[in-house]
């Protein structure tokens, strides 16, 4: 088809004269063991290196079999390297006591780099939210920066991605698993503050809820951080869509969002359930059925009070 371009790549003069075990050889010279003090984390890692279980286990390994798969480093122009993938194991080895990092030295550019450390942290078996959401981020921001455009601000997504766009999104969904609407709404997540997106790391907020959100400003979202903390609860995906349309309007305020914190939601406040039948039985006929809810409070009241006085009497 005319116009269109190859992702067919000729292999280099090296992969053409040599052999398989000449490239392993060459591989080998790359690994080499470096200082943990020269190596420096790769800048705005997204992803969390937790003291967890998971890390005293790959502690004791270290202790006992060393670094078998060798960390991805990049050197620097002052001698210095920028580790790419490894950033547990850089960690456990601290922890371990060891001085060095076994690692494969390789040259990239930066946005090389980015993708790397992108795909090789996405192995991981658990990756919280925020994770995905910066990981996403910078790594659409690199493939952008090669040439491959991706506009994940709009909305709806599928809608404005085509050709080129739509491939490059796709392929990454594809690695993750997720749809693209789904990675542009990890790419908002980016825009909430700290507070509010360790709540959807906890899972106190949900993801549609969080991306509404994300369209208010930050003195507007740290509102809403302060009426969590005061009511002990988080809105809901219809809140924060009332949140934001207010905020477009220019009418959210701190007293708005006091409000609409303040609305009873069912899924979040505990109820106590009475069977009617059973507590009817209870209440004499002339009790009128709008005074029902008067009469079992006083009811309880006076139940208490003797449940107190039995107690002092069994005291004494």
């Amino acid at each position: 088809m005319a116009g269109r371009k190859s992702d067919f790549v000729l292999p280099t003069l090296d992969d053409l004269f040599s052999t398989q075990e000449q490239r392993e050889e060459a591989k080998l010279a790359r690994i080499r063991d470096i200082p943990i003090e020269l190596i420096d984390s790769f800048p705005d890692h997204p992803f969390k290196v937790r003291d967890d279980e998971d890390m005293t286990q790959l502690v004791e390994s270290i202790k006992e079999r060393g670094v078998i798969t060798p960390a991805t480093v990049r050197p620097k122009d002052d001698g210095r390297y920028e580790l790419v993938s490894g950033h547990r194991r850089k960690r456990a080895c601290e922890l371990a006591g060891m001085d060095t990092l076994r690692c494969e030295v390789v040259e990239l550019t930066r946005d090389e780099a980015t993708i790397l450390m992108v795909e090789s942290n996405f192995q991981r078996s658990q990756i919280l939210p925020s994770e995905k959401a910066f990981a996403y981020k910078m790594r659409l921001e690199a493939m952008s920066r090669q040439g491959k455009r991706t506009d994940l601000t709009s909305t709806p997504l599928v809608e404005k991605l085509s050709g080129v766009n739509a491939l490059s999104v796709s392929k990454i969904g594809a690695e993750a698993g997720e749809s693209r609407e789904q990675i542009r709404r990890y790419v908002r997540l980016t825009n909430l503050v700290p507070e509010l997106l360790q709540f959807v790391d906890e899972g106190r907020i949900k993801m549609r809820p969080a991306v509404e959100l994300s369209y208010l400003d930050e003195d507007c979202q740290r509102d809403v951080v302060d009426e969590i903390d005061m009511t002990d609860s988080t809105p809901s995906h219809d809140q924060t869509i009332r949140m934001r349309k207010f905020f477009e309007e220019g009418k959210l305020t701190t007293e708005v969002i006091q409000a609409i914190m303040e609305e009873e939601k069912p899924n979040q406040k505990e109820k106590i359930v009475l069977r009617g039948e059973r507590v009817r039985q209870l209440i004499p006929k002339s009790v009128p059925l709008n005074q029902t809810e008067d009469y079992v409070c006083k009811a309880l009241e006076h139940y208490a009070s003797f449940l107190r006085r039995r107690a002092e009497r069994d005291s004494r």
